[in-house]
């Protein structure tokens, strides 16, 4: 088996507020390969925003060590961790937070404005790319506040995998949604996956999270369960 993409040892993450703390994550190990479709799953309170933040590079751990593509994470500034962050990982949030009034192509262009060097014909043929991958270039001029749910959240994927990132992290990115749009989202995440990419979703949802080909559930900040999602039930709920 190859080095993993992602390797976490003895994660510890606490909050201080003046005199008070507050301990979320308690000592959380587990590897990611490159290629794999991963659920965080947990109730509220359990952790899994404050572990997708850590391994998004986001937020730093209090104590414990995380390796990407084999470096130590702890050892890198906010400005190196900042590149990586652009280049490696995309984002997306059940919100959707996209522009308002602003073009679906200029909303999936933006992460590409932090890019140096790179012309304004090259960003918009990488973002036109992106939407051809979540189907949506039918609305490639299209106001963002023109869209249905479903259509902002495959924008928002658009924008995620427009730098090609080694990674996407999706918090919750159904829970705004509809069944019917929610179960669109899950396919394009599923077929994104089957080319490739990385996926670590973050879920409270038993149904969506057995879109994944594994779930770890979390629990009062600790890691309760790590299994392997039955390929004949993925099969009967991916078509």
């Amino acid at each position: 088996m190859n080095n993993p993409l992602i390797k976490l040892e003895n994660i510890h993450k606490q909050f201080e507020t003046g005199e008070v703390v507050t301990k979320v994550l308690h000592g959380i190990s587990f590897s990611i390969q490159s290629g794999e479709f991963i659920s965080i799953m947990g109730p509220s309170g359990s952790g899994k925003s404050t572990l997708m933040n850590i391994m998004g590079f986001l937020d730093r751990t209090t104590s414990g060590d995380y390796f990407f593509k084999g470096q130590n994470i702890n050892e890198f500034d906010d400005e190196t961790l900042a590149k990586l962050r652009n280049k490696e990982i995309g984002f997306v949030f059940q919100s959707f937070n996209l522009l308002p009034r602003t073009s679906v192509l200029d909303n999936v262009i933006l992460p590409l404005n932090y890019t140096k060097h790179l012309k304004n014909e090259d960003k918009i043929t990488m973002a036109s790319r992106a939407i051809d991958d979540v189907d949506l270039e039918h609305r490639i001029n299209n106001l963002s506040n023109q869209l249905s749910g479903g259509e902002k959240q495959r924008v928002a994927i658009a924008r995620a995998l427009v730098n090609q990132p080694s990674i996407i992290f999706a918090d919750e990115p159904t829970g705004n949604l509809d069944s019917k749009s929610g179960e669109v989202i899950m396919k394009i995440l599923n077929k994104l996956n089957q080319q490739g990419k990385t996926i670590i979703l973050v879920t409270h949802e038993k149904y969506t999270a057995e879109y994944a080909e594994r779930i770890i559930s979390l629990r009062d900040g600790l890691v309760v369960s790590d299994i392997k999602v039955d390929e004949r039930r993925m099969n009967g709920l991916i078509k």
